[in-house]
């Protein structure tokens, strides 16, 4: 069996980091639209409908068995590598070899084309494969609401801590994000361009703590940091390298970066994304990955 050719005779999606929040989410939007998927994840977890195969970015003796079957990835970087393509580049240049020709990224929306982290698998992508698109979603919704920092700190202190001062951000529901990046796999043509994902509204961290405590009930405040506390309070959880950026980032946020929203959901799936609230309403009670 080649790349490209399933044992069904059906050519497969690669979902690389099945098991995160939006790799899980694009592997049942897939599965359910008949589509046959192989969800990768480092321990090859088996997924619904899927066909789980073992994925490793840091072991490369990995990549062509994952590749085969496939003419197309969704690609999630590795969490927590401040400079993934190194690690990222190897494999893509494996998968164009093995004859895959459509690669979707997830990125981010702070981070352009050539920028930092993953800006330099973005600018690389275009010449390394003809069907391609970049997702560049805001901040997730579901940070609040799953296995992060701050939907820790929202059930277990009624906390979010940030140094974005009273920066706005469109948050975007992981759920949109799915569907876009299915939308992305699996359209003709495709995208091949960048796609910055937001919710409807830009919201501030004092705007969250305040739906959160009325989803939940119970106060919820922001509490306000400097880029240097909010610095030290991630080292005690990540690398400092992470640390120092994630804080910068939030740094950026209080500028106005991310002060902005877009109608990318809109119009390529047909229906309007989600407001925070309603995420809220449906994720923050149960703790989702």
């Amino acid at each position: 069996m080649t790349a490209g050719v399933t044992a069904a005779g059906t050519a497969a999606t690669l979902v690389v980091g099945a098991t995160g929040t939006t790799g899980s989410r694009t592997v049942a939007r897939l599965v359910a639209a008949g589509r046959p998927v192989r969800a990768a994840s480092r321990r090859a977890t088996p997924l619904p409908g899927a066909e789980p195969v073992r994925f490793d970015w840091y072991d490369r003796a990995t990549f062509a068995e994952a590749l085969v079957g496939c003419d197309r990835v969704y690609l999630v970087p590795p969490v927590g590598e401040p400079d993934p393509a190194p690690v990222m580049l190897p494999f893509l240049r494996l998968a164009r070899a093995a004859g895959l020709r459509r690669a979707v990224l997830l990125s981010s929306s702070a981070v352009p084309r050539g920028g930092p982290a993953v800006g330099a698998v973005h600018e690389a992508l275009p010449g390394l494969f003809a069907e391609w698109a970049v997702l560049r979603p805001s901040w997730f919704m579901q940070n609040f609401t799953g296995a992060h920092l701050h939907a820790d700190g929202i059930r277990g202190e009624g906390v979010v801590r940030t140094a974005t001062g009273g920066g706005r951000v469109g948050f975007v529901d992981a759920e949109d994000i799915a569907a876009v990046a299915v939308h992305a796999l699996t359209d003709d043509p495709a995208p091949n361009r960048e796609l910055v994902l937001t919710g409807p509204e830009a919201l501030g961290y004092d705007d969250i703590a305040r739906i959160a405590g009325e989803v939940l009930g119970r106060p919820v405040v922001h509490r306000r940091l400097t880029p240097v506390e909010l610095t030290a309070v991630l080292a005690e959880r990540m690398p400092a390298r992470f640390a120092t950026l994630l804080a910068d980032l939030d740094r950026t946020i209080a500028e106005g970066a991310e002060d902005r929203t877009t109608d990318t959901v809109l119009r390529l799936t047909g229906r309007p994304p989600s407001g925070f609230r309603e995420v809220a309403a449906r994720e923050l009670t149960v703790r989702r990955v």
